[in-house]
């Protein structure tokens, strides 16, 4: 069976408490930190002058060739760990280096636009075929 179908959430977002635990998730931001023999990596991005930052379990997607620097892109489950860290096991994890961040937010936005307006639409028309 495969997992639910992963909403992208903004780093602050997973890490302001957004996304419940085992809740499929897709985030995004700078690798600043890996360590293999933990398989965990670091991703950072900055929101509002505050760094944030998400811990990435990454056991199921090595071995891969981490850059230190570069953006990555992180789909899998949120845990949460001891303390009030934030960890995502991570089903797939790309290194997307050159995506205008910016750009990426904005189609974020867009896209959780045009959801909330569809769905409103389907609420209408449930609506109206509950009343005839």
């Amino acid at each position: 069976m495969l997992p639910a179908a992963a909403v992208f959430h903004f780093p602050w977002e997973v890490t302001s408490g957004a996304v419940q635990e085992g809740e499929s998730v897709r985030t995004f931001g700078r690798l600043v930190c890996y360590q293999p023999e933990e398989s965990r990596a670091t991703l950072s991005a900055q929101h509002a002058s505050k760094d944030h930052r998400v811990v990435i379990h990454t056991v199921f997607v090595e071995p891969f060739n981490p850059i230190i620097g570069a953006q990555y892109v992180v789909l899998g489950e949120k845990e949460n760990t001891e303390g009030d860290d934030v960890m995502i096991r991570a089903r797939v994890l790309n290194c997307v280096d050159g995506v205008n961040i910016a750009l990426l937010q904005k189609a974020i936005n867009e896209q959780r636009s045009f959801f909330r307006e569809r769905e409103s639409k389907q609420g209408e028309a449930a609506q109206a075929a509950d009343a005839t």
